[in-house]
């Protein structure tokens, strides 16, 4: 099968390449030419600009794709310009959303002051009635700028456009938060600097501590989107991913210590006690569990690699590569050690 991934250079990218490469499948990535480490010799380069996908509709088209997948699309205009250039060429598309499309993403961003509903999360269940969540949130998102896209961004148009076109018939994959090796937002960084700095204790709001956010490993979001690029029963579906058990901010931390083989402890600190800067800063009334039953039962999807291995390979990997600059007021030991003394 020949299959167009669109993006695909880094993090999640290069598992999904790995894995449609050994089974036999002829892949080309279309992508701007800035990351093309770990990538296989076998992969095709089709190198451009997404956002001026129809200048590139001739090479596209020659490559004649059965399955497009998108793994970038962050805009309505990214979602249009896949259909424009792609629909009557490709059998199917499939492409990369988010759970922050649901509704109580924006209860836990504060930027809905519905009620609570901590229901498991499905695939029916409500979207935000607001759009573009991350809008006036990117001071660098500069009009004309690299970053200006982030002002537009919101995965609910991506859908629409996806699932809108007869032509071109969408799977649209939902993807929680996903950590692991290669992980340029760094999820778990902070925790573990802490641990390997020795330090005694990681003090927690103890509503933050209980609030529980659907996760998922690298290898193991994978896995899941080539069954779906793959498998012609994913057509024109919707899937939640994500860990059957969704462990709480606490819960998770724990984890991370455990393989970190940390000795402190995790002190839960009286709700609205600790610094802002000591806060993860959500609505931690709003939990986010998404249910990835539906997945699982129509495409078989089951995870490979275990929490624990994950964890480790997690923690194995933050400490070989951290962030190119930390901010270290984010790391104010003084402060913590303060409050650490008034708690003790």
């Amino acid at each position: 099968m020949r299959i167009l991934i669109i993006g695909g250079t880094r993090f999640i990218g290069p598992h999904v390449v790995q894995r449609l490469l050994v089974t036999g499948h002829e892949i080309a990535i279309f992508h701007r030419g800035q990351t093309q480490n770990n990538l296989p010799e076998d992969v095709q380069h089709i190198l451009g600009d997404r956002r001026q996908l129809s200048q590139y509709r001739e090479m596209l088209r020659h490559f004649a794709p059965e399955v497009v997948l998108d793994m970038m699309a962050m805009i309505e205009e990214d979602a249009l310009g896949v259909m424009d250039v792609l629909a009557g060429i490709a059998r199917r598309v499939v492409t990369l959303s988010s759970q922050d499309v649901y509704r109580a993403f924006s209860r836990v961003n504060f930027r809905d002051d519905s009620p609570v509903d901590c229901s498991v999360i499905t695939e029916a269940s409500p979207l935000r009635v607001n759009l573009y969540p991350h809008r006036g949130l990117f001071p660098e998102a500069q009009p004309g700028g690299a970053d200006s896209w982030k002002e537009n961004y919101d995965k609910i148009l991506v859908e629409r456009v996806m699932s809108g076109n007869p032509h071109l018939p969408a799977t649209i994959l939902r993807l929680p938060a996903v950590y692991g090796p290669g992980d340029y937002q760094h999820r778990m960084f902070a925790y573990i600097k802490r641990m390997d700095d020795s330090r005694p204790a990681i003090l927690l709001d103890e509503k933050e501590a209980d609030w529980r956010w659907t996760h998922a490993y690298v290898e193991n979001v994978a896995d899941a989107i080539v069954l779906a690029v793959l498998d012609n029963r994913a057509s024109g579906r919707t899937y939640n991913l994500g860990e059957v058990r969704v462990l709480s901010l606490e819960e998770r931390i724990k984890l991370v210590g455990e393989q970190a083989d940390w000795q402190g402890r995790i002190i839960r600190v009286p709700s609205g006690t600790l610094p802002e800067s000591l806060r993860i800063g959500v609505n931690a009334a709003q939990d986010i569990v998404a249910d990835s039953n539906r997945i699982r039962q129509e495409l078989g999807y089951q995870e490979r690699v275990s929490t624990d291995v994950a964890m480790r390979r997690t923690v194995e990997w933050e400490r070989a590569h951290p962030p190119e600059k930390i901010d270290m007021s984010n790391f104010d030991y003084q402060l913590e050690d303060s409050l650490l003394a008034t708690l003790l």
